[in-house]
């Protein structure tokens, strides 16, 4: 099992940084290893989606909940990936700490390549998190 924690400082309230993070449609344009999104259906704060991840175009059903303004937890339910990604947004004096936490592994025959991914997870993590803070810190000072 891959355990990934991640966190960067963004100079700007939590209020700037959940306009950015809860836009789920948006993820593939932060998040490199999500080429594409598509939603199946929504019930409340959860919805429910198929995303085809940069790892040789594999599929995975995902069970996105969100918890205004706190976080966002993606369970993977269906595919070559078995875990969760969980993403927080923490005030922190005079900005906000985004964290990115990763518990997942590799299905099947998948997962001869666990250790490969795990490194790729790791740096697409940092990746997304930095893309985040610029994109929040940006429409600041616009």
């Amino acid at each position: 099992m891959a355990a990934i924690d991640e966190s960067v400082f963004v100079q700007a309230p939590p209020d700037a940084v959940w306009e950015v993070v809860s836009d789920l449609d948006s993820e593939p344009r932060f998040w490199k290893g999500t080429k594409e999104i598509r939603n199946i259906s929504k019930s409340g704060n959860t919805v429910r989606r198929e995303i085809t991840i940069a790892f040789r175009d594999k599929k995975c059903v995902q069970d996105v909940t969100i918890h205004p303004k706190d976080r966002i937890e993606a369970r993977f339910i269906r595919g070559v990936i078995d875990g969760s990604k969980d993403v927080f947004i923490t005030s922190d004096g005079d900005g906000t700490l985004l964290r990115a936490v990763w518990n997942v592994r590799l299905t099947g025959m998948m997962g001869m390549f666990g250790g490969m991914v795990s490194g790729h997870i790791k740096k697409g993590t940092k990746q997304a998190l930095e893309s985040i803070k610029a994109e929040v810190e940006s429409r600041r000072t616009q």
